[in-house]
């Protein structure tokens, strides 16, 4: 049978990629290949539409495997990460009640936010420290104690080679949020810290939180520069101090954020690896001792308030980057974070995303799967790439903590999420229900929680300082607008005028219905009608306070001018397309259109700014 398929495989020739891609360009009627099909990412290089074996011949990332040096295929011989869940409740006791509530369905790895060290034997109570992961995650200030308290308890138990676990000490959390710096000792606290989980080999007291960064709006190549930037700060830190580099190593724990673009994150995380291995090996460990402790979470930047289930489908798919990435553990932020405390069902469905995952999908039961896709591992040098740029850049500059408390990192964080609040407003980046494909119907005011709003409004934002890092989600903006409409006392009408040829009426009123829905107006559509007299008339039947003409180019000549005089400013009026006889349209006093190129939320801001009362 195999000498039969080898003679299979004979029959049909070697076809090289100039003759692939002759064979695209034909069938692009002579259009140039790199112009119609290679894309430039965010991160600052470009996708080709098709990768062969040729282009991954020469990485030396295919060379190791899985456990081996550089760890590009991951750290471990399995991939059974951990799923951890983000206990919140009011009091120690209730938040250990329901620690070991969900220890009961499946979840292996915790995550609590300590008031006082004195709190940690409630929360840890009766929890097995042997096979239970822990993450504790407090003041800066209270961060020692809170490790002192952690490691007793570990001890109590006599867990301490079995252990796993870490204390989120974030002395720069409050410069990043705010543009402020750290008045204390850095170096000195993260010693101590060290000093205290000495006896502990498996707890982590060395935070690198780059989730913040991603959740921010930070592209992907600078979470990865900026996180190898902050891992480096505290090695050289501490070595500066006489303190051994294969211990600092151990102690750091990396706290990834997860965005919706499924193989660059795949590929980010096998980056972060290879890159971070070849770091701490330049400080004298040696290779067993250079593997990257990570934890992915699920992002927030990219989460609704409006058609919120669809968060579900944003956290499935960066829950799969990362597990297939290989990560150590895994956080799934529920689907209602974005404007309220998740209740019962909203953890649980965040729970059975990753047991989906395992359960199901098997997904731990494979290492590595992206290894030798050509795609992949080209995404992965190549990502690998940017970030170590940015990363060489901050070290010139004086290393991660220099560039926080200048604001310069703050400050490229502020320009990314900028830019990609620009992309969404235009369409260039999509979130489905909030920008494109609203349900026009849904109201969201009232389920919002003052104690769980995170959506963009004033008192958020001003939290940053101005200095900081941005507080507001990608969806904020337009949640602002279409919340703006759920106050006023009329929610604008918009009449959908369809005339004229039937493809090109039918396309441009559901596309005009998708645009004026993002701002939760009320949509009427129609068949179609005879002359734009009837139309007219029937829009101010329905008390219609825009009414948008949708025909065709060559038909709007004729068609625009005739409505616009009828409607004689008894409503907005709105062309949907950019016909190429615009400028005598404009020219007859017509001044609105809707089309692809628009700027959707500046568009809808300006009827917001004449139709509500």
């Amino acid at each position: 049978m195999a000498e039969n398929k080898e003679r299979l495989f004979d029959q049909f020739p070697p076809v090289s990629t100039e003759e692939w891609k002759a064979k695209v360009e034909a069938d692009l009627k002579g259009a140039p290949f790199d112009k119609k099909l290679v894309w430039r990412t965010n991160e600052g290089f470009n996708v080709q539409p098709m990768y062969r074996a040729e282009d991954i011949v020469d990485l030396k990332t295919t060379d190791s495997l899985p456990g081996e040096y550089p760890y590009v295929r991951g750290t471990r011989a399995d991939n059974d990460w951990l799923s951890r869940q983000e206990i919140i409740a009011d009091s120690a006791e209730e938040a250990n009640a329901k620690a070991l509530d969900v220890l009961t369905k499946g979840i292996n790895s915790l995550g609590f936010k300590v008031g006082d060290a004195a709190d940690v034997a409630k929360l840890l109570d009766g929890i097995d420290l042997k096979s239970v992961e822990i993450n504790l995650e407090c003041c800066v200030r209270k961060a020692q104690a809170v490790a002192e308290a952690l490691v007793a308890c570990v001890k109590a138990q006599g867990a301490e080679a079995e252990f796993r676990g870490s204390v989120n000490f974030n002395p720069f959390k409050k410069s990043l949020k705010h543009g402020v710096k750290f008045p204390g000792d850095i170096a000195a606290m993260a010693s101590d810290m060290i000093s205290v989980a000495a006896d502990v080999k498996g707890l982590k007291v060395l935070s690198v939180n780059s989730d913040m960064l991603s959740n921010a709006g930070a592209y992907i190549y600078q979470e990865l520069g900026y996180a190898l930037a902050w891992g480096a700060e505290w090695l050289t830190m501490l070595t500066d101090k006489g303190m051994d580099a294969a211990e600092v190593a151990s102690r750091i724990k990396f706290n990834m954020g997860i965005s919706s673009n499924y193989f660059m994150e795949l590929a980010k995380f096998r980056a972060a690896r290879m890159l971070w291995a070849q770091i701490v090996k330049q400080y004298g460990v040696a290779e067993d001792g250079c593997k990257m402790a990570v934890h992915a979470s699920t992002s927030r930047f990219n989460q609704t308030i409006y058609d919120a289930y669809v968060n579900l489908l944003r956290s499935q798919t960066e829950c799969m980057s990362a597990a297939l990435a290989g990560v150590d553990s895994i956080t799934v932020t529920p689907f209602d974070v974005p404007y309220k405390r998740p209740d019962e069902f909203s953890e649980r469905i965040a729970r059975n995303q990753q047991f989906l995952l395992k359960e199901e999908s098997h997904l731990d039961k494979v290492v590595d799967p992206a290894g030798g896709s050509y795609y992949v591992e080209t995404l992965t040098v190549s990502i690998a790439a940017q970030a170590w740029k940015l990363f060489l850049d901050v070290e010139e500059k004086g290393g991660f903590r220099a560039c926080v408390e200048n604001g310069e990192i703050q400050k490229a964080i502020r320009e990314a999420s900028e830019k990609r609040h620009t992309d969404v407003a235009r369409r260039k980046e999509i979130l489905l229900g909030t920008n494109q494909y609203p349900n026009i119907n849904e109201m969201a005011a009232g389920k919002i929680e003052e104690t769980g709003c995170k959506c963009g409004c004033k008192h958020h934002a001003e939290e940053a300082g101005g200095e900081g890092l941005p507080t507001e989600r990608a969806a904020s903006d337009f949640e602002a607008l279409r919340l703006a409409t759920e106050a006023a006392s009329n929610r604008p009408k918009v009449f959908m005028l369809t005339i004229g040829n039937l493809a090109m009426r039918l396309a441009r009123a559901q596309f005009s219905t998708n645009f004026f829905g993002c701002a939760g107006y009320e949509i009427i559509d129609n068949l179609g009608f005879e002359t734009v007299q009837q139309g007219i008339d029937a829009a101010m039947e329905k008390g219609a306070d825009i009414v948008v003409l949708c025909s065709s180019d060559d038909e709007y000549a004729t068609l625009a001018p005739e409505a616009f005089k009828y409607l004689d400013g008894r409503a907005e009026f709105v062309v949907a397309g950019a016909p190429a006889c615009m400028e005598e349209l404009k020219a007859a006093g017509i001044e609105h259109y809707v089309h692809v190129r628009c700027n959707v939320l500046d568009t809808l801001r300006g009827f917001n700014q004449r139709l509500l009362k």
